[in-house]
């Protein structure tokens, strides 16, 4: 499996910390939740580790979340949705897993569905580029 077919990448001309900011205000403006925000760097270097900025955005639409739930409990697996904030070679990304990859696994979520969840994603995303 290719990395496309699982998430979605954009790339941003933001410093680290203006995109952590910017994709906190396109998940408010899009109307989902925030659940927790992990500092994969600073928690690792509390470890005695060293790694390049890395957060970890953990986000919830209620709606989507209770569709997929009365489908299969399971689901919880992959939820809450993430999107990560990272430095790569110099370089700031917005990264996140593409939702339609739950109806591969859970056949009782549709592909139709999960693809209302994956352009909500996509579209907090480009807005936070």
């Amino acid at each position: 499996m290719k990395i496309e077919e699982f998430a979605y990448i954009a790339e941003t001309k933001k410093n680290f910390n203006e995109a952590v900011v910017s994709v906190l205000k396109s998940v408010e403006q899009k109307g989902w939740s925030l659940f927790q925000i992990y500092d994969i760097k600073e928690r690792l270097a509390a470890k005695g580790f060293e790694q390049k900025p890395l957060k970890i955005i953990e986000i919830c639409s209620g709606k989507y979340a209770n569709q997929f739930l009365n489908k299969n409990r399971l689901v919880s697996l992959c939820m809450p949705c993430k999107i990560n904030v990272l430095e790569e070679n110099g370089k700031v990304k917005i990264v996140g897993m593409k939702p339609t990859i739950i109806s591969q696994f859970f056949p009782e979520v549709s592909q139709k569905e999960a693809e209302q969840v994956e352009k909500d994603l996509i579209e907090i995303i480009i807005n936070a580029r």
